[in-house]
């Protein structure tokens, strides 16, 4: 594993030393809990190459992008800081500088002198509490419209990815004009909003700069709002789960409530158009991301939530959540001078990982060998296999719990990115399952690179909780069809599989292929390849042009899917169509509930929904075309 980039990082971190001295502060950057040996070598285990003679050590510093402040630090000078990161970050959709900002618990800003934090690519925020009430930042913490090339006129959400805030309370307050009243919150995919407690309002998009505010987003687990309204707006689509909401504006194409006190009542095709809306009221099953908090000794920590079944409303909103704590001595710190064979010498050792801000050259598979593993990303670490080889693989084991990180393919074709699991094995357990929170994978867009498939999951009762598997439409290998090649995002062979908030975009062949019993999708969004130029070469038979988005095997008797959304944008002039968005086997066990598909612009388009049923879109019409239940 070869150092991250760390030009840039070290030229910001010389500019916020510089801010920091001029205001009388020392910048200090966040610890793990120090290791029972204190961080030096620990007793010999042998290395994971063989050569070697000790155990790599656990715990230490969190390294130079992770950084915590604390409530004694001035605002003036928190604000400078953030000012800085999101300057260099806010533009810097490809770069390879992450960061972490941590916040100890206390209060942040005042009424008079609110903290107004605007959040960048690859920029995560997170409270220390052990619950989001712990920590509050009185003020706003922001995702606004990106404009293109600088056109003021040309500003939207619809490229706001890779952020997120999570486990801190904000009191809405500081913005001024239109925004007034409002935290603003613009996003698309993989821009995660977790166990945040907001009072005030919240606008998922950014409408105050006449421009069109188109938004295409997104995710919103284990929240509370109160004392305003969510304005939905132009959100194409969006899953919200587990959170108390005080209000919801409106929908456009596709919106999934799970367990959500005060959502919007189940309206998906109602002719009087109350909105799209999938509303269930208990999530069936669920277990929440696991997060760093610090104890009331002031040491770093993971918390790792219980699973839980017919689950609503925030799991916090009773008291702590319900689950166990690890101590950062369980965790090998990932840093940039860390290699594959340490790595996978730790995993060996029973170490979890915590992979520190930063984009890491994988030239082996890192394996994952002990149940219950714990492997947490910070600021979207990022991972790249160079040789071809599988980036990560979790063997058929329970309770791995996998978080935060970006898989990006290497210039070398590798099978799978991340695989989870061995089909027809029996690792996976109810009780007990593997998760996979927060993991976006990439084809393309910040470096050209090819794949088989994205994600592979033969992991029984296995959870995916926010899922963006994306063939990059623009940046680096795309625009044309032997760009970034890759066939397919996401193959599911496990039993009883869950996956919340599912999104799979213009992958070559069938984007999404389910293959185990008893699975179940609430929330899936697709759009087709753009960049097609040959109906008899992008077909899977001469009867069926085209490739569908969601597939579920002919073999698969029993299956549930609600609030599933496809749609095209051929954009080579060839009049290219999609004979059906979802393919699915015909019988009672398999059913699925409020899909729709939609043509956005272009030409050719969609020709039915599923298996035949549901309206064409194309230029004529361009949808939604809905289908309330199937068969």
């Amino acid at each position: 594993m070869t150092r991250p980039s760390r030009k840039s990082p070290h030229r910001l971190l010389v500019i916020l030393a510089a801010t920091a001295a001029a205001l009388g502060l020392v910048l200090v950057p966040a610890y793990a809990q120090a290791s029972p040996n204190g961080g030096g070598p620990g007793p010999s285990h042998g290395s994971g190459n063989g050569g070697g003679d000790h155990k790599p050590p656990t715990g230490g510093s969190l390294g130079p992008n992770v950084l915590m402040f604390t409530p004694d630090m001035p605002t003036a000078t928190i604000q400078s800081t953030l000012d800085t990161i999101a300057a260099q970050q806010v533009p810097n959709q490809f770069g390879t500088q992450r960061y972490e900002i941590l916040f100890a618990p206390g209060t942040y800003g005042t009424a008079a002198e609110p903290l107004k934090i605007t959040v960048g690519y690859y920029t995560s925020i997170a409270g220390l509490g052990q619950n989001p009430k712990q920590v509050v930042i009185n003020g706003t913490i922001d995702a606004f419209n990106q404009c293109e090339n600088g056109d003021q006129t040309n500003c939207t959400a619809l490229v706001n990815f890779w952020r997120s805030v999570s486990n801190l309370t904000i009191n809405v307050g500081g913005l001024t004009g239109c925004f007034a009243g409002n935290d603003m919150w613009a996003v698309s995919q993989a821009a995660p909003m977790r166990r945040v407690n907001v009072n005030g309002g919240v606008t998922l998009m950014d409408f105050c700069d006449g421009s069109p505010d188109f938004a295409s987003g997104g995710f919103i687990a284990d929240s509370s709002f109160s004392g305003g309204t969510i304005i939905n707006g132009s959100q194409q689509q969006f899953i919200v789960r587990n959170s108390n909401v005080d209000g919801w504006s409106n929908g456009v194409w596709n919106q999934v409530f799970c367990g959500d006190p005060g959502a919007p009542a189940q309206a998906f095709g109602d002719p009087a158009g109350a909105g799209p809306y999938t509303t269930l009221d208990t999530c069936p099953v669920t277990e929440e991301e696991p997060y760093l908090y610090q104890d009331s000794a002031g040491r770093m920590r993971v918390f790792v939530p219980s699973v839980q079944h017919d689950s609503s409303g925030p799991t916090w909103q009773n008291g702590n959540t319900p689950g166990s704590s690890l101590p950062l001595s369980s965790f090998y710190v990932v840093k940039a001078s860390s290699t594959v064979d340490e790595i996978n010498e730790a995993l060996k050792d029973g170490d979890n990982l915590l992979f520190t801000p930063g984009v890491y050259s994988v030239p082996k598979t890192i394996e994952v060998t002990r149940p219950d593993t714990k492997i947490i990303g910070l600021g979207f670490a990022t991972l790249v296999p160079q040789h071809g080889n599988v980036t990560m693989n979790v063997q058929d084991v329970k309770g791995v719990n996998l978080s935060g990180l970006i898989f990006d393919a290497g210039a070398k074709r590798s099978p799978v990115l991340l695989n989870i699991g061995k089909p027809g094995g029996n690792g996976g357990r109810a009780n007990d399952p593997v998760t996979v929170d927060d993991v976006f994978f990439r084809i393309g867009g910040a470096t050209a690179g090819t794949a088989g498939t994205a994600f592979v999951d033969n992991s029984d009762f296995s959870i995916m909780d926010d899922i963006w598997a994306w063939r990059a439409d623009h940046g680096a290998g795309a625009g044309t069809f032997a760009g970034d090649v890759a066939d397919t995002g996401v193959v599911v062979n496990g039993d009883h599989v869950s996956a919340l908030g599912l999104f799979v975009e213009h992958f070559e062949k069938t984007e999404t292929i389910w293959n185990g019993q008893d699975g179940s999708v609430l929330f899936f969004q697709n759009e087709n390849p753009y960049e097609v130029t040959d109906q008899a070469a992008w077909s899977v038979s001469p009867t069926q042009k085209g490739f569908p988005a969601f597939l579920v095997n002919k073999n698969v008797r029993t299956f549930q899917g609600f609030g599933l959304g496809s749609y095209s944008f051929f954009n080579q002039g060839v009049d290219i169509h999609n004979s059906m968005a979802f393919e699915v086997p015909e019988r009672p066990g398999v059913q699925l509930h409020d899909l729709l598909t939609v043509f956005l612009n272009g030409s050719g388009g969609i020709d039915s929904v599923v298996n035949g049923t549901g309206a064409a879109v194309n230029s004529a019409n361009g949808g939604p075309a809905d289908v309330v239940s199937f068969p």
